[in-house]
């Protein structure tokens, strides 16, 4: 069974940004480096990296972050606001709905599970 390492990693960054549907405030765009992805499509780990600005966001999945650089805000619908800095741990519950805001270019370890009836694109 191989092991999943976030550094060193010489898999490619895929070009992001959030849909311009969703966005709050202009300018966020990064990279997705996914490292690993289960035999059946439901976890995914790898690294995330954006630039500055503000996007809605509406979660099926549960992710873990872990932010390695940078500052964000996320704030959730009901209005709860949940700052997050490098060193920063959190889990995202499937089901949340809110904003996404990268403060300072951020990079976030992640950890992403789909629930069953939810399939990979």
């Amino acid at each position: 069974m191989r092991l999943i390492s976030f550094r060193d990693s010489l898999a490619p960054f895929e070009p992001w940004q959030p849909d311009p549907d969703r966005v709050v405030v202009a300018g966020a765009t990064g990279g997705t480096q996914n490292l690993y992805e289960s035999v059946d499509g439901r976890v995914f780990a790898g690294v995330w990296r954006a630039s500055p600005g503000a996007w809605r966001v509406k979660y099926d999945e549960m992710e873990y972050c872990h932010i390695t650089q940078g500052r964000a805000r996320l704030t959730g619908s009901d209005g709860t606001v949940l700052d997050v800095s490098q060193g920063d741990g959190f889990v995202i519950p499937n089901g949340f709905e809110g904003v996404w805001e990268v403060l300072d270019a951020m990079e976030k370890h992640y950890v992403i599970v789909l629930p069953p009836d939810v399939h990979a694109p």
